[in-house]
């Protein structure tokens, strides 16, 4: 009888040292919510100062709240890292705040489904401006700052297995993390010399409190969540914490240049027979495309 991938260890535990990023400041671009908390919260338990960017006041008082509990030092400051000069002013903040940043995590990000045929212009450049330059632009204010000074560094980009497959209903945001796992390896040849790794981060499927409305309604057509996973589970935010403060712990500097993904083999799911082909927009409950 299978059994799947038992569960993960309790929130709060870690594989790593107590006081591994003691010193140490990291920067998470979107912490203040969802996965990009649980990855501040595992760097926050093994003493790192934490550093929160967002563009919104709600998501940076709750990211904050978090690590305060959590016992960290944490500042939040409010960045569009759709604009280079607002990345510029929200590092000299923390900078001036918690010291220059060892670590950073490019997680911020923006998505929704949407059939390609039904794409606008303006969502197609949003996606796309956010995911893919924010997080160039973010990498570069990084990367330029330690290479200035002459120091080590660690950068995580948090991607997509899409950016492999091809996201069917997703074709902004596949297209984008696509480029975003090819920067991670194009900027881990040109920095490695200069002592900065860069790696990706894939999550899989883990549901936390959250989620936007339209995946919620995605997962609500599932019926059991569990069962459409290979491990027969979904995943912990905490694990994807876990992986990221693995990456950028000393115990990972060897590995640069590679996008690790934590999906308990979701995204390598393959059938013995092809089930029947469901269009994008039945999926999504839309009706025949209008040219109108």
């Amino acid at each position: 009888m299978p059994q799947g991938i038992p569960d993960a260890p309790p929130l709060g535990e870690s594989a790593l040292r107590p006081g591994t990023f003691d010193g140490q400041t990291v920067l998470v671009t979107g912490g203040g919510t969802g996965l990009g908390k649980a990855i501040a919260s595992e760097f926050a338990r093994l003493g790192a100062r934490i550093a929160i960017a967002s563009r919104k006041e709600e998501h940076l008082e709750a990211g904050k709240a978090a690590m305060e509990e959590l016992g960290a030092e944490v500042f939040a400051t409010p960045c569009d890292i759709r604009d280079p000069e607002s990345i510029g002013t929200a590092f000299d903040e923390i900078e001036g705040a918690l010291g220059r940043p060892g670590v950073l995590v490019n997680n911020a990000a923006a998505n929704f489904p949407v059939p390609a045929e039904d794409m606008s212009p303006n969502a197609w450049r949003t996606v796309v401006d956010i995911t893919l330059n924010g997080t160039f632009f973010c990498a570069r204010e990084f990367g330029r700052r330690h290479l200035a000074a002459g120091t080590h560094a660690s950068i995580i980009n948090v991607g997509a297995s899409y950016a492999w497959t091809g996201g069917p209903g997703f074709a902004h945001s596949a297209a984008a993390k696509a480029g975003v796992k090819n920067m991670v390896e194009t900027l881990a040849v040109e920095w490695g010399p200069y002592g900065i790794q860069v790696n990706g981060l894939v999550p899989g499927l883990m549901p936390h409190e959250d989620m936007t409305a339209d995946i919620k309604g995605n997962l609500a057509r599932t019926h059991d969540k569990d069962g459409c996973q290979p491990a027969l589970r979904v995943g912990r935010p905490r694990e994807l914490g876990w992986a990221a403060t693995f990456l950028a712990s000393p115990y990972g500097r060897f590995i640069s240049g590679h996008t690790l993904v934590v999906d308990g083999a979701n995204w390598q799911r393959r059938t013995l027979t092809n089930p029947t082909v469901v269009s994008v927009r039945d999926q999504m409950g839309k009706g025949p495309f209008g040219a109108e």
